[in-house]
This record gives C-alpha cells, structure tokens and sequence, in this order.
C-alpha cells in the first residue's frame, strides 16, 4: 500500500488570499496528501515581502483556523539565507525517510523559470512536481528544463503516490485570478479586500495592517 503524500505550497503569502488556500485545497484532495503552507522568509527569484515573517505566519494561523487538509510549516521562517526549495525539501526528506511520496505544488509561471533556481535538477531527486495551471494554460519552458521535463511528465496521479520523487504532474485547477500585489495596492488606497482574503484574516485589523498607507502600494 502506497504512503500518503506529503506536499507543500510555498510563497511569500503577503498576504495569504483565497486564490493560494482554493490551489492547495484542490490539490489536497485530488491527491489525497498531507498539504503543508511554506512561507518564504528571503524568495531569492522575487521582490521582498512587505509584510514581516512574524507578520505573514499570522495571518496565515488565522486563515488556516478551523480546517484539516492545510497545515503551516515554519521551517523557512526560522531558517537564516535565502528560502532556497533544495534546502526546504533536504530537511524535508530528512524527516520523512526515503520512501514516502513528497510533492512541490508550485504554480505554472513559478514553474517555467525552474531553471533558473538553486540546485534545480536535484528538486527531481528529492520530491514529484506537481504544477498548478490554469484552463488552457501552457507555460512556455525554456530549453534545459523542457529537456528534464519531458521524460518525467505524468498523466495519472497514482504516480505520484506509488514513487517518491520524479515526476511531473500538471494539474488544472480553479481559476480565481486573484493578486496580492492588488490586494496590497486596495489596502494602500484603504479599501477592503473583502472576498480576496479569507474573513478570518479581514475581521482582525491588526493582521492586514502592514499593507495599510504608503507602505502598502506595490
């Protein structure tokens, strides 16, 4: 009997909205994993959080009340240097042994600038890629990635349960279009991002404060 997996969702999450917690849901239950919300302390590929890690871990405490599929894992918040995928997946793998299934949900257009992360070909040997597109999405791969891709791309989700690292999996999921960098740039102007963020998050104002004023804008 194959293990259940363990998956993880990483990101900024400045702030945590209801397009991140619906992708990690799906992909929860169509895999039928353990989902762990990584929050990236230092993202090395992106701009930095204007929330603080003390901050984000907050509001995403506060968004993740009351479920059981999506937990919150820590470990890049207390980790010192850059939120490198290699090192979170080594710890990871360290603790779950050899054997059980372990899954990077990452985004499409996360996904085909891959080539361009820390130690990128070792993510293969160490956890499946599972990427969320969207209808009709096909993100477009640069060469070196399209090459390691093409052998390991899957169709059936069982593959992802009976291995425990390698394949790639696109998965389709909902399609909320939803953006941080707009709801930072609503708390700036001070609207309300009502239907954005998940209401636990909106009904303590202290949680969003960071985004308020000038600070705020993107």
């Amino acid at each position: 009997m194959s293990a259940r997996p363990l998956a993880i969702f990483g990101g900024t999450f400045d702030p945590i909205h209801i397009g991140h917690l619906r992708a990690a849901w799906e992909a929860s239950e169509a895999l039928d994993a353990e989902v762990r919300i990584v929050p990236a302390k230092i993202p090395p590929h992106r701009p930095q959080p204007v929330a603080s890690a003390t901050e984000r871990a907050a509001m995403l405490r506060a968004a993740l009340v009351g479920q059981g599929r999506l937990a919150l894992d820590l470990r890049e918040l207390e980790r010192e240097g850059p939120s490198y995928t290699f090192d979170t997946l080594t710890s990871l793998r360290a603790e779950i042994g050899d054997q059980r299934p372990l899954v990077l949900l990452i985004g499409a257009d996360a996904f085909a600038g891959l080539s361009e992360w820390h130690r990128w070909r070792e993510l293969f040997d160490l956890a499946h890629m599972c990427v969320l597109t969207r209808p009709a999405q096909i993100p477009a791969m640069p060469d070196a990635l399209a090459a390691e891709v093409a052998s390991r791309t899957v169709d059936d989700i069982a593959r992802l349960r009976g291995d425990p690292a390698g394949c790639v999996l696109n998965m389709v999921v909902s399609a909320l279009g939803i953006s941080a960098t707009r709801i930072r740039a609503l708390l700036a102007d001070g609207r309300e991002p009502r239907w954005l963020v998940p209401q636990a998050v909106l009904d303590d104002p202290a949680l969003l404060r960071p985004y308020r004023g000038a600070g705020g804008k993107p």
